[in-house]
């Protein structure tokens, strides 16, 4: 703590430099390398089940990704429901660590087994379209360095009551709409608009929504399919 002078005033102004010493972690993170170093840094660890996020330092919540967990959780489609949750948060952080100790991805898809502009795609929808930022570290202790300056900053409590998202009912419907390959957010919502319903999507006849979104109706065909 120190104090500063007004030029403008007698009064003293105090600026507290002293960071946040607790933090609060998800359960599943106790096996973590990051704990260990928070701890060397002065940090009280407090372990919650976060239904949301992994990390909450002050107001800003943090979800960690190991450059493997990433894609692992990009392939099934995890990550997406994991960014759409955070979104609860108006602070929010995705770290990917370890972008030293293994590349992200190559010009070689067999390194990861996807398209190297699947992951370039993939990381550009995470800014523009989810909004939350990126972080890529060096390693774990490059993590918890990041989580220490961040919580010396001045930033106020955000409350723990979020929940796992639950989708509104024009959203579920989209939802299963976007479930058919080739059909986006974009098609689906033209779909619902025109038919007011799945289940008249479901029914319509195929030459009428092949008109209305072309070649993407061939998926919509399995609904007629046995399993």
């Amino acid at each position: 703590m120190k104090q500063v002078i007004d030029i403008f005033s007698k009064k003293k102004m105090v600026i507290k430099e002293e960071p946040n010493k607790k933090i609060k972690v998800d359960y599943r993170e106790k096996n973590s390398l990051v704990i260990s170093e928070l701890i060397k840094l002065g940090f009280e660890v407090e372990f919650l089940e976060l239904k949301v996020a992994d990390y909450i330092v002050g107001e800003v919540a943090i979800e960690r990704k190991t450059v493997n967990d990433f894609v692992s959780s990009m392939k099934n489609k995890r990550m997406i429901k994991q960014l759409e949750e955070i979104q609860q948060y108006k602070n929010r952080l995705l770290v990917i660590e370890g972008i030293d100790e293994q590349e992200l991805y190559t010009d070689s898809e067999e390194f990861i087994g996807m398209h190297p502009n699947a992951v370039r795609g993939f990381l550009l929808s995470i800014l523009l379209k989810f909004k939350v930022p990126i972080i890529f570290s060096k390693d774990y202790k490059d993590t918890a360095k990041f989580i220490n300056v961040l919580a010396r900053k001045k930033t106020r409590e955000v409350s723990l009551n979020v929940s796992k998202k639950a989708l509104n009912k024009k959203e579920r419907m989209q939802f299963i709409m976007e479930s058919f390959q080739g059909i986006g957010p974009k098609t689906a919502k033209n779909l619902l608009k025109k038919f007011k319903s799945v289940k008249n999507i479901i029914n319509a006849p195929h030459e009428e929504i092949k008109e209305l979104i072309g070649k993407k109706a061939e998926s919509l065909k399995i609904v007629d399919e046995k399993y």
